[in-house]
């Protein structure tokens, strides 16, 4: 049975009459949608802009279910659907690999020719990584480089932003997007605008410490396919890297995953072709798409759109699925223990039994994941603005309910 399916029985489940000599716990279990409407109920949130899903892990029950296919700004649960998608099509140990590239020939100890710093859409690339690449350089019996560094972000498109994003979300929230950026594009303090020259500026830097003079300028460049391999470098595994996308809502790594997912399933390195893998990642796995928008991977974007179905679609089919379970469940949040949940939720029944995927802008606060491993649930709530203190009063209440 569909997951869809699942949830329309539960709710004839639930409508249904029952006996009046029930159990007592069986009594108590239909207290529970009361409970957590209640609990919703706060002052400055629209209920009719508002939405919210719980479900038994055990049964697929829905337990809980309030305009679970309205469409709403998702705000940082969007991160949730690149997630699925990603460790769906790539797997967690999935790696991305940074390459060094040499155009020429090596006479004697000198490399007559560029050399090329080829980048993937690390997100996580450092300089510490272009040390251990210069160091490899140098192994390779390398002292002199008769030509320059390029700087090669040809893997992506140069959009620096995704669509819909305001224009302060530029720097303010995101560093510029481009396949090859070292330290978060940061160079001499600030953060360039032009973050392929700025990494063959730093590669350059990294070859001189390391004992291999240059002697050519540091310029954005791209790499031929006669280029020989001198150096490379892989990330962190994929569901390290979404530790900071899901558990420290981190935005930039998030917008650099979807581009890399489209160009490595559809050979584009763009936000569009991530945002069409993703879509047919949850529409592939039954996932309902009416009334979801997936735009960009953060959630910045004005134009994203989510439903709780959607959410719990995607929480309920990864809890079910032994291969992504643990790889998805340790991205996320813990209540009261690490991440953007590490001050909220923090005492009992909820500090270290809530896994969760939060979400904040403007006009949408949001909270999506398990709690105990009971159950599956997602709220988003939307305004103009969003009370973000009674909107996360009101999750916090739910949350804790399902909890106890």
């Amino acid at each position: 049975m569909t997951l869809l399916a699942r949830i329309a029985l539960a709710l004839v489940v639930l409508a249904a009459p029952t006996a009046s000599a029930v159990p007592a716990a069986a009594a108590a279990e239909r207290t529970l949608p009361t409970r957590l409407a209640m609990a919703l109920a706060v002052p400055h949130v629209d209920a009719s802009r508002s939405a919210a899903i719980a479900v038994d892990l055990a049964t697929g029950q829905v337990v809980f279910g309030r305009n679970r296919t309205l469409s709403l700004a998702p705000a940082s649960t969007e991160k949730l659907a690149l997630s699925f998608a990603l460790l769906s099509r790539l797997g967690p140990v999935y790696r991305i690999e940074t390459r060094v590239l040499g155009s020429g020939g090596l006479d004697g100890t000198t490399w007559r020719g560029d050399v090329v710093l080829e980048g993937a859409g690390d997100p996580t690339l450092s300089s510490a990584a272009l040390a251990r690449l210069a160091a490899q350089v140098r192994a390779q019996g390398i002292r002199r480089v008769e030509g320059r560094i390029l700087g090669d972000e040809s893997f992506y498109d140069t959009r620096r932003t995704a669509p819909g994003w305001k224009a302060r979300y530029f720097i303010g929230e995101s560093p510029p997007l481009s396949a090859l950026v070292v330290d978060r594009a940061k160079l001499r303090g600030r953060t360039s605008r032009a973050p392929a020259l700025a990494a063959a500026v730093l590669f350059r830097d990294a070859l001189r410490r390391a004992g291999v003079a240059v002697t050519g300028a540091a310029v954005a460049g791209r790499a031929t396919t006669q280029d020989a391999m001198l150096a490379r470098h892989l990330s962190a595994p994929l569901q390290h890297l979404l530790r900071a996308v899901n558990g420290e809502s981190d935005n930039f790594s998030a917008e650099m995953l979807l581009k890399h997912l489209g160009a490595v399933e559809r050979g584009k390195g763009t936000t569009g072709a991530g945002a069409t893998v993703v879509n047919e990642t949850l529409r592939d796995a039954g996932i309902s798409l009416a009334g979801v928008r997936v735009v960009d991977a953060s959630g910045l974007s004005l134009l994203d759109r989510q439903t709780v179905d959607a959410l719990a679609g995607i929480l309920v089919l990864a809890w079910e699925d032994p291969l992504l379970r643990g790889s998805f469940l340790s991205t996320l949040a813990v209540a009261g223990r690490s991440g953007t949940l590490e001050g909220r939720l923090r005492g009992l029944p909820t500090a270290g039994n809530v896994w969760a995927k939060t979400g904040t802008t403007k006009r949408a606060s949001a909270l999506a994941g398990y709690v105990a491993g009971r159950y599956a649930f997602a709220v988003i709530q939307n305004g103009s603005p969003i009370s973000s203190w009674w909107a996360r009063r009101a999750q916090d209440r739910f949350v804790t309910i399902l909890a106890s």
